[in-house]
């Protein structure tokens, strides 16, 4: 393994990006540049490099955080996170799979990018204050502040449910068996009444709602007619999306998508659909993540 403090703390810096930027393809973007500044500095001079890597990312993170949410105004419909394919061990950290939940992730769009920053390097990274003060360039007196706000935020649209990890498979199981068997009913009973169904297609995939749709009758009906009308193949296959049971979606044996769910109750009360095939590009290999 080589003795780079960059190469050894990648999957940590990777994950760091991520989160600030829900967003895999603009990570590696943020990773690459933190690289290059990385790689100008004496680092021998560097007592602590862990945190100093963390400080250029996080800095990075927030350049690029500036520029995509100006790109994301222009988005067409829903704008969801890009869904990463992750181990089932990423469910054994019960705190960074939470942390990297598509629910989370979209939760922490409604975030401005300081306080966004702050939030995850202080809830998910737990690291100091003043370490955060100097990577986000204001006083520890003013994170704090930040951040009690931040989690105030968060906590209020991201209400803590703990749900077993073999009922969540359990539940995406019959989900799975229903749709591809096309069991109206069955769809229907796995389905919270209330439930929301978000999608994202980006403007480039026909059908994709482009507006949320709420109630199990309207879900099921737009999904196993949708799937109808394509007039090819479609497989729905479990897998772990960002820590979590999702499933993944092929047309005719090829990707396209990944659904998310959150589940209370043994019920779907929320899904989340990607299909933006400009997002589907961290979907065949593992992401390794680390905190």
């Amino acid at each position: 393994m080589s003795d780079d403090p960059f190469v050894t703390h990648r999957n940590l810096l990777f994950t760091v990006a991520y989160e600030m930027l829900g967003s895999a393809a603009d990570a590696e973007d943020v990773l690459q540049e933190s690289w290059l500044r990385w790689s100008a500095v004496d680092q021998a001079q560097v007592r602590e490099p862990r945190a100093y890597l963390v400080r250029i990312v996080t800095r990075q993170a927030l350049n690029q955080l500036r520029t995509v949410s100006r790109r994301r105004e222009d988005y067409v419909g829903e704008w969801l996170p890009e869904p990463l394919l992750t181990s089932p061990d990423v469910a054994d950290d019960v705190e960074l799979a939470e942390s990297v939940s598509i629910a989370m992730l979209t939760v922490l769009e409604t975030l401005g990018p300081a306080e966004r920053a702050v939030f995850v390097l202080r809830e998910v990274f737990d690291l100091p204050y003043d370490e955060i003060a100097t990577a986000v360039d204001k006083t520890p007196a003013a994170v704090r502040q930040i951040a009690h706000r931040a989690k105030d935020h968060v906590a209020a649209r991201r209400p803590r449910v703990v749900v077993d990890r073999a009922e969540q498979e359990a539940v995406v199981a019959r989900f799975v068996a229903a749709v591809n068997s096309g069991d109206l009913q069955g769809l229907m009973d796995v389905l919270a009444p209330d439930v929301v169904s978000v999608a994202d297609g980006g403007g480039f995939v026909r059908g994709a709602a482009r507006r949320p749709i709420v109630g199990a009758d309207k879900i099921a009906r737009a999904l196993l007619g949708g799937l109808a009308k394509l007039g090819l193949p479609f497989e729905a296959r479990p897998t772990w999306v960002n820590g979590h049971p999702g499933i993944r979606g092929e047309i005719d044996g090829a990707l396209a998508g990944a659904i998310s769910f959150e589940i209370e109750g043994g019920r779907i009360t929320r899904m989340y659909s990607i299909a933006n095939p400009h997002k589907l590009g961290h979907l065949d290999e593992e992401a390794e993540l680390a905190r």
